[in-house]
């Protein structure tokens, strides 16, 4: 009777942990986020906005599934084929990160959203408000430039003096009878670079200042990233302004300014150059780490390579250039 009952017992334990471990085990048909089999992305695709001066197309996302390459060097990273609309490598592409200078791409689209590329702004007082230890075109008060000269020191040699005189005179350009300091002026350009951005989609970017100074309050992703750098490739100026490794500008009053492109890839003497290099924007602070947006074009197709939070900047031309080697 004894053994019997131990017989019972050892069979409703068996019993029980063969149940337990069916009730836990994951069915097949669930897949798992993140793993190899399965990660899940977003690519981008069009349509029409309109805005205070023209009509545009922008980009709105839909879910796919893309095979993960993991990689090591960054933060996020991300290759994008514009004509093909499709995101071709993606890692951590909805991480929160710092924009660095890559601010200045949706600062110069701002400007160019509401005022002609011909339009003269003068140099002003708004220069205090630039942060020490900028990078700087070495604009001065009182000189007077266009608003394509402008964006071309912004984009060159990242002028956060630039981006700062764009800003106010824009402002003061849209609202000529309002009094308000260079600060006012600035806190209400970033109002309409917020209303841009969020027209682009950029759903997870918030913006503070014009020249991409680290604030807690700035901040983005690299597919937000990848949506403005798509839209800024548009503009013209931009791409001219963004290709050029140097180029010397005469100012009306006759000064000359030879600026050199932050961008190693587009200088021939440098280790990185690449001939299919077209842009687009380099970004460095202590939050951001080294970040590059680059624009390609390989048999006729054109591609964006983002990479931010890089530990060096070795490291953000390297691991672009892999990219670019291993997803075109």
């Amino acid at each position: 009777m004894k053994n019997s009952v131990i017989l019972a017992a050892a069979a409703l334990l068996i019993l029980v942990v063969g149940l337990s471990l069916l009730i836990n085990k994951t069915p097949d048909s669930v897949p798992v986020q993140n793993t190899p089999e399965n990660i899940t992305t977003e690519i981008l695709t069009t349509t029409a906005i309109t805005t205070a001066s023209t009509t545009t197309a922008v980009s709105t996302a839909k879910t796919i599934t893309i095979p993960p390459v993991k990689i090591s060097g960054c933060t996020s990273a991300m290759v994008y084929c514009l004509e093909r609309d499709k995101i071709i490598f993606s890692q951590e592409i909805g991480r929160i990160v710092a924009p660095a200078s890559l601010t200045k791409l949706l600062t110069a689209c701002t400007v160019l959203e509401y005022i002609q590329p011909e339009t003269i702004y003068t140099v002003g007082s708004e220069l205090y408000l630039v942060q020490p230890d900028s990078s700087l075109c070495q604009i001065n008060q009182g000189q007077q430039l266009t608003v394509e000269q402008l964006i071309t020191g912004m984009m060159m040699a990242s002028g956060n003096d630039a981006a700062y005189t764009l800003a106010v005179n824009t402002v003061r350009n849209l609202c000529p009878d309002t009094n308000m300091t260079d600060y006012q002026a600035v806190e209400k350009f970033c109002v309409l670079m917020n209303e841009l951005a969020a027209q682009l989609g950029m759903e997870s970017s918030h913006f503070v200042n014009p020249d991409g100074w680290d604030n807690s309050e700035q901040y983005t992703t690299a597919y937000d990233l990848c949506m403005l750098a798509r839209y800024a490739s548009t503009f013209p100026e931009i791409r001219e302004a963004a290709s050029c490794s140097e180029k010397q500008i005469t100012l009306l009053s006759g000064e000359v300014f030879n600026w050199h492109n932050s961008n190693k890839l587009l200088d021939p003497q440098s280790e990185f150059y690449n001939k299919n290099v077209s842009g687009l924007k380099t970004g460095t602070t202590l939050n951001a780490g080294n970040c590059l947006i680059s624009l390609f074009e390989i048999n006729g197709l054109s591609y964006l390579s983002i990479v931010t939070g890089c530990e060096t900047d070795y490291d953000r031309y390297n691991l672009t250039l892999r990219l670019i080697n291993e997803y075109t």
